[in-house]
């Protein structure tokens, strides 16, 4: 039987890899991370999604909050927020976790290899968000890289492989593509700011709504919480 983990945030990307990887694998496994984040609100709709799909899903506590350095894990940093897109400066915006993707997987890198799961699935994509530096092809492959020179494929076993199916999509086409694989969008999250209801006004909140707009379709997360009564 043919396995693979999924890092799984819960969010729009995520949400489509692993839909990937029930597309095309025989058992697939949730491992979502609990790293201190102003939206930890996603933690627990990821195990509800992953839940209803009937996909096992993990949780591994990693505290990035003692790390810093990002708007996502101080408070003391301002989260970047505003109706319009803000002028773009130089170096990664002040969302990005530093080193947070490569950190991620190490632990799924070290969970799968326990289990001797090979494959590693992962929604990073350069195209909404270009000044990332950890979701880049050449990230990927330097990291597939280095988990096959620090797990036991050193000495002939396994050979990781760190799959990123969206590396080259914009966030339209990756709503597409989940879409025609049957993703279920409606517990996803996106937003910084920490709650389940959009903000609408940090940048993530700002691309989801960009792209569900150029779909001509409602955000199914809006479409639940007004059916739950919560917007």
């Amino acid at each position: 039987m043919t396995s693979c983990v999924v890092l799984f945030s819960g969010g729009l990307d995520s949400t489509t890899a692993l839909a990937w990887a029930l597309a095309r694998y025989d058992r697939v496994h949730a491992l979502t991370f609990d790293y201190g984040q102003r939206h930890r609100v996603e933690v627990s709709l990821a195990r509800k999604a992953a839940r209803r799909l009937g996909v096992p899903c993990t949780v591994l506590k990693v505290d990035l909050r003692q790390i810093g350095g990002s708007a996502l894990t101080d408070p003391a940093i301002p989260l970047p927020r505003s109706a319009r897109p803000l002028k773009k400066a130089s170096g990664p915006p002040a969302t990005y976790v530093p080193f947070r993707n490569g950190i991620f997987l190490a632990l799924a890198a070290a969970w799968a290899e326990a289990r001797g799961v090979r494959d590693l699935a992962c929604g990073f994509h350069v195209a909404d968000s270009p000044d990332y530096p950890d979701t880049t092809p050449r990230f990927v492959r330097a990291m597939e890289k280095a988990i096959r020179e620090g797990t036991k494929a050193a000495f002939g076993g396994p050979r990781p492989r760190v799959l990123a199916p969206l590396v080259g999509l914009g966030k339209t086409d990756i709503i597409r593509n989940g879409l025609a694989l049957g993703a279920d969008y409606s517990y996803s999250v996106s937003c910084y700011a920490g709650g389940e209801l959009p903000c609408g006004t940090c940048s993530s909140c700002r691309l989801r709504a960009r792209a569900w707009k150029a779909l001509g379709r409602e955000d199914p997360l809006l479409v639940r919480l007004r059916k739950e009564g919560k917007r």
